[in-house]
Parts: C-alpha cells; structure tokens; sequence
C-alpha cells in the first residue's frame, strides 16, 4: 500500500536547500579534485598534469555555466531546465 501523510510529502524549500546542497558540495568536488595536478603542473611542471588541468578547468567552466542558467531561472520564477 503507498500512502503517504501530509507529514511525509516533501516541501519545496527542502527539496530547494538539498538542491543548493548538492551543487555546492559538486563544486567542492570539482575544485579539490584539480589541486594534485595543479600541484603536478606548476610545482613540478608535469605536462600531462596541464591537461588534465585544462580539461577539469572545462568541465568547471561548464558545471557553472549550469548554474548561472539554474540562478536565472529561479530568479525569474521558471523552472530550471
């Protein structure tokens, strides 16, 4: 049987909080997984560090693309895509 009482249905805030949660906590990610190579690449002048590198900086770029397009669609009342 699948009922649910009023206590059980998320609230919208919630589901927004755990939202901004997750992004934050993906940017920490996406930051602290670059330090070893940057580490490799400026410290020790690793070439292949460079890439990997550039390539995390790319995949940075396009996680906070992403978000501005979230924060524009919140701030105009639309739903993010």
């Amino acid at each position: 049987m699948d009922t649910m009482t009023q206590d059980e249905t998320p609230n919208p805030e919630s589901i927004e909080q755990t939202t901004q949660n997750a992004r934050y906590a993906e940017l920490l990610r996406l930051v602290t997984s670059m330090e070893q190579d940057f580490r490799k690449f400026f410290d020790q002048g690793n070439k292949a560090a460079g890439t990997r590198v550039r390539q995390a900086m790319q995949e940075l770029k396009t996680f906070a693309q992403n978000v501005r397009t979230e924060v524009l669609a919140v701030r105009s009342g639309s739903k993010p895509e």
